[in-house]
């Protein structure tokens, strides 16, 4: 009983010396602590936090030979060239008049004297104070290294980050004949100085803040003070404060969060890669989103109508780009109801199509063992199979096999007999109609509703069609993006705001902005610029 009693006593022992703490061991200094005045006890605490880091430097140098400090900064993410030239070399240098000075008491009244002298002689443009180990951490895995010195419980950050990004290029996926052809990058700083570029007036405020516990992503909030609706603008600010996740690795990520109907094929927020596409929605009014780490801006709000303009109808003449935009909504509606209709007739109503062309389409379908709806169906899904593998497959062969692949495919299958030669006409014609659509996610949308209206079609015939029709529109008059009708100007009706819609004014005619949410302003540009020959200079 004995030993019993001193094995449990023992246990309990090693359970207790387990749960406790060392007492040689200090428990480390969370990231929200001050930082101490203590040089040694900072290195500890960073190393800590930045254990197996291999690409964390820590560099100790003296400050003129006298003062300990220490040189912190991530390896690929600073401008090690410049560090050494303007911070390094600079401190570490010896004056020979300060060396025979002695510290006095005065020294400890004086503790901005070191700060300042410290940022003389550091030729960096751009220096920040850091106090806390939360600050410290954020500024390095921004690439700005971060000095520590000894007996200083705060820090500097210099703006020496530097890593490798893209250049800028046109948008491959928004590609234009006439106009502006640089887009944005990946880098948030290049994009806000891009978008300065564009509109140089102070009036254009970028609010930054940091999005992701872990990734720490930039986003900067963009309008135009007294263009953008102070409603608006703080309703973005909500949507993006309320936001909490770990990480935040492209623009799609904050879009989820901020759209007023996720369950929705269409997409409530914009995107472009576009510079002059995102200017110009700013000068209407609108907001935008920059997310570091992704060329694609958020534009909010947006409507049905923003999704099929293309930058370029500003670009030609109005009339031209006018008859463009005509025939763009003509294949929208031929993207989403050409094979329903085709289904339809062919399946219920015979008497809608002339007797010749009848006859002939019957002769065409006579060795099909399947109904027009499983055909429709058959080549709809073998397309949009197409379409995928060409995006994903690498540029060399993916367009070959796209086209080898349709071709080859479409010509077997008619001659096997499994679809009908006018099947594979009408999926080619929905095809190409669908790749007018500027947007490619609202061209998505499109592509996914197709599927349901032909099991409509193949079930109900028009009248399928029809209820499909009213279903669509009705659930367009129902959404709203930050607060706008999706439908606007046409519903509700705003015939002011409807000379940018079906058609393109010319420049001089467009004299008012479009009025989104709350007040706002409506002069644009000065009226009574029409050409006039007649006037002569004055």
């Amino acid at each position: 009983m004995l030993r019993r009693l001193g094995r449990i006593k023992k246990i309990g022992q090693l359970k207790q010396e387990k749960q406790s703490p060392q007492n040689n061991q200090q428990p480390s200094k969370t990231p929200d602590d001050n930082l101490s005045s203590d040089l040694n006890i900072n290195i500890t605490n960073l190393r800590s936090i930045y254990d197996n880091c291999s690409d964390v430097v820590f560099r100790s140098f003296l400050i003129e030979g006298k003062e300990k400090a220490v040189l912190l900064y991530i390896d690929g993410l600073s401008n090690v060239e410049e560090l050494n030239d303007n911070v390094l070399t600079p401190l570490m240098k010896v004056s020979g008049k300060e060396t025979s000075k002695q510290p006095t008491e005065q020294d400890a009244n004086q503790q901005s004297s070191f700060t300042s002298k410290i940022e003389k002689k550091i030729s960096v443009a751009n220096i920040k104070e850091v106090q806390t180990y939360t600050d410290v951490i954020n500024q390095i895995s921004s690439g700005n290294p971060v000095i520590l010195i000894d007996q200083e419980n705060h820090g500097f950050s210099v703006a020496l980050a530097k890593w490798e990004k893209r250049a800028i290029e046109e948008p491959a996926a928004e590609s234009v004949i006439r106009g502006p052809r640089e887009g944005f990058i990946e880098s948030i700083g290049v994009n806000i100085a891009l978008l300065r570029r564009k509109i140089r007036s102070p009036k254009l405020k970028m609010e930054e803040m940091e999005l992701g516990s872990l990734t720490k992503t930039s986003v900067a909030l963009a309008y135009i003070v007294g263009v953008a609706d102070q409603t608006l603008i703080d309703e973005a600010k909500s949507r993006l404060n309320r936001i909490d996740i770990d990480g935040v690795l492209e623009s799609e990520y904050i879009e989820e969060f901020i759209e007023d109907n996720p369950y929705s094929p269409f997409p409530q927020i914009l995107n472009s890669e576009r510079v002059d596409v995102i200017s110009s929605y700013l000068l209407e009014g609108h907001v935008a989103i920059l997310v570091d780490g992704t060329p694609f801006v958020l534009v909010a709000p947006t409507t049905f109508y923003s999704l099929m303009q293309a930058s370029e109808d500003y670009y030609q003449r109005p009339l031209l780009s006018t008859a463009i935009r005509w025939l763009r909504y003509l294949f929208i509606v031929m993207s989403l109801l050409l094979p329903s209709l085709y289904v339809a007739v062919l399946t219920y109503h015979h008497e809608m199509v002339p007797t010749t062309l009848l006859i002939n389409m019957a002769a065409a379908r006579e060795p099909i063992p399947f109904p027009a709806l499983i055909e429709a169906l058959l080549m709809e899904i073998m397309f949009e199979a197409l379409r995928e593998a060409g995006l994903r497959l690498p540029k060399q062969i993916g367009a070959a096999v796209s086209i080898v692949g349709a071709l080859v495919i479409g010509q077997a299958a008619v001659e096997a007999g499994i679809v009908s030669a006018p099947m594979v006409m009408v999926v080619a014609v929905t095809g190409i109609a669908s790749f007018s659509i500027p947007r490619y996610n609202a061209g998505m949308a499109l592509r996914m509703l197709r599927f349901p209206m032909l099991i409509l079609a193949g079930s109900l015939g028009l009248l399928g069609i029809i209820l499909g029709v009213i279903a669509i529109v009705t659930h367009l008059c129902t959404l709203r993006s930050f607060g706008v009708p999706y439908l606007y100007p046409m519903a509700p009706m705003k015939a002011r705001d409807m000379k940018d819609v079906m058609m393109r004014l010319p420049r001089w005619a467009n004299t008012s902005r479009p009025h989104l949410t709350g007040d706002y302003n409506k002069q644009r540009e000065a009226p009574g610029q029409k050409p006039d020959p007649t006037k002569g200079g004055e």
